[in-house]
Parts: C-alpha cells; structure tokens; sequence
C-alpha cells in the first residue's frame, strides 16, 4: 500500500530514490526533482484545462504550484498495472501555512492575490460555477426544508434542539445576505469577471499553502472553476477567522495584504461583505446533520453548532465593520 502507484514513474522516464507519504498521496525524490503521485478519477479534460492554468501561471508568476507532467505519451493521466489512474505532479519541501502565524496568514493571501492577476484563461462553459444568488437561493430552501423536518420530529435530540432555538436568527442573516447580494451589483461584477476570464483557485485553505524557503507554493487546483474570485478569498479568510472569533483586526489585516497586491473595487469589497454575512457554517452544519444519519447525533457537531452560536456577537460587528 505504501508504494501504491509507484510504477507509473516508469511512464515518465523517472526513477524513485525515495519515497514517503503526503496528503492522500506519494512523495518521490526523483532524478527530475520531488513529484507527487495521486490517484486520479476526475475528468480527463477538465485535467487538461487544468495543465494549461498552472502552465499560465508558472510562466507568468512567481508563486510556485504543482505543475501536472505528461507522461510520455503526452497524457496527463497514466494507468497502472491494475488499470488505477494516477496523475504526476511537481512537488515542494515546506510547510503548511500556520493558521496561528500572522506572518503566515499574510503571505498566504498575498500569494493568492498575486496568483488571481495571473489566472485567467478563455471561459468553457462547463466550468463555470452556479451564480452566488442562485447558490444563496438553494441553500435557504434546505434551510427552510430542515426546520420543518426537525419540527414534525416527536423526540428532539440535543443538537435538534439547539438548532431549533437558533434557526429563526440564522435564517434571518440568509435571507438577508440573498437580498443584499439580489440588489448589489452582483450580475455586473460576474458578467466582466466571465468576460475577463477569472479563474478560482476552488479550495484555497492553509492546506493548500506552502512555505519554501525563498517563496510560497499553492497546491491542489483541482477544484478550479471560473467565478468571481472574491470566493477564494472569503472561503480562505473565513477558514482563519473562524479560528480566530472573527476577530476585526486580524480580517483587516489580510484584506490589506491582497488589496496591496490587487486592488479590490467597490463592488469586489461589496461582494465580499455579502459573502461574510452568509451563515455559511451555519448552513454546513444543518446540510451534515439532514444528509447523514439522524438517528445518532455526534457530540462533536453539537460543540460546532454551540462554538457558533457563541461568535455570533463577533461574526456580526465583523460583517458590519470590515474594510481596507
């Protein structure tokens, strides 16, 4: 199991001096350098839009990423003896950004803000994400649909509880945030961000941020779409400040660390306040609850929804006070 997908280096001309495990994945030392090798069940395609995004940006930036390696038969996915798909990647020795470094945290979104003046390429259609407004629209439903559900419950457990006595002010907050989002310049900023080509990275987290010695590496692309790139960095920024119980200062902080390396508009800074004022993990911890097994309720979950509760004061004098 530990050198699982190792013998594809062969279709790569490359050879293993040493190998160890990362993420899901294999870590080779090799003669071309460190590569990783990762199983591979996406589509073929979207890969090869893929090389063609990281091809852009490591030829017109400075921040390093996991370039994919065609085999050599020019494929960017090779199968094994047991017919498994891996693909090859360009690999770095660093850290993770550590979530309680400011130091850290502002060069990771530095490192972003440099990496979005670079990502763009022509629009294809399938990679497009759903508009906000109508993701907003969705998850209000299910919002809506699991009160009912845990209001027709006879025996309510201590999380369906807790959720019942909150649910009226969190939807509250996901109704709103879809008005304010329905009457800002939301289809405006989409429209010339599609125009524009701009590509997100999809799952930009300090997992996916490394610290080299001389620069930062930015790894796992492969939920990449087009969209208005203000998601990457609401979804990182929240990450963080989650952690951190919203707090003001620190949000601060890292919306001037990107706003120095690409100046935000007035409607980015709108669209990102929208977004903060989402109850994003609110909604993550009902849609878990509805989707999984109902009959046993994790403690863990419970000490979420109840963690949230507590930032709500925070979250809100974030969401109403944030700027550059």
């Amino acid at each position: 199991m530990y050198d699982r997908g190792l013998s594809v280096l062969e279709q790569y001309g490359l050879e293993a001096k040493s190998t160890y495990r990362g993420r899901g994945a294999l870590i080779c030392d090799t003669q071309a350098g460190l590569v990783q090798i990762r199983e591979y069940n996406g589509s073929p395609r979207k890969l090869g839009y893929q090389a063609k995004l990281l091809e852009i940006v490591s030829t017109r930036n400075q921040i390093s990423v996991d370039s994919l390696l065609p085999n050599q038969e020019g494929a960017y996915v090779s199968a094994d003896k047991d017919n498994i798909p891996y693909v090859v990647k360009r690999w770095y020795e660093g850290r993770e950004c550590d979530t309680q470094s400011m130091k850290d945290i502002k060069r990771s979104v530095t490192a972003l803000a440099s990496l979005h003046k670079t990502m763009k390429m022509p629009v294809q259609t399938h990679y497009v994400k759903e508009p906000l407004l109508m993701e907003y629209e969705r998850k209000n439903r299910e919002l809506r649909k699991i009160r009912k559900f845990v209001c027709q419950k006879r025996r309510k457990n201590d999380f369906e509880l807790r959720y019942l006595d909150s649910i009226a002010c969190y939807l509250w907050h996901a109704e709103e945030a879809q008005r304010r989002l329905n009457c800002s310049d939301y289809e405006d900023l989409r429209c010339r961000s599609l125009e524009t080509g701009d590509v997100c990275h999809g799952e930009y987290n300090q997992h996916n941020v490394l610290m080299l010695a001389q620069n930062t590496a930015v790894i796992n692309f492969d939920r990449w779409h087009y969209d208005v790139q203000m998601e990457d960095l609401y979804q990182f920024m929240r990450k963080i400040l989650e952690k951190h119980n919203w707090d003001l200062e620190m949000g601060r902080q890292m919306l001037l660390a990107y706003h120095e390396e690409k100046p935000m508009n007035v409607q980015e800074l709108e669209n990102l306040r929208i977004r903060f004022a989402y109850p994003e993990k609110f909604w993550k911890l009902a849609n878990y609850y509805y989707s999984h097994s109902k009959a046993w309720i994790s403690e863990k979950n419970l000490e979420k929804l109840e963690k949230l509760i507590a930032q709500h004061d925070n979250w809100m004098n974030f969401v109403e006070n944030i700027s550059v």
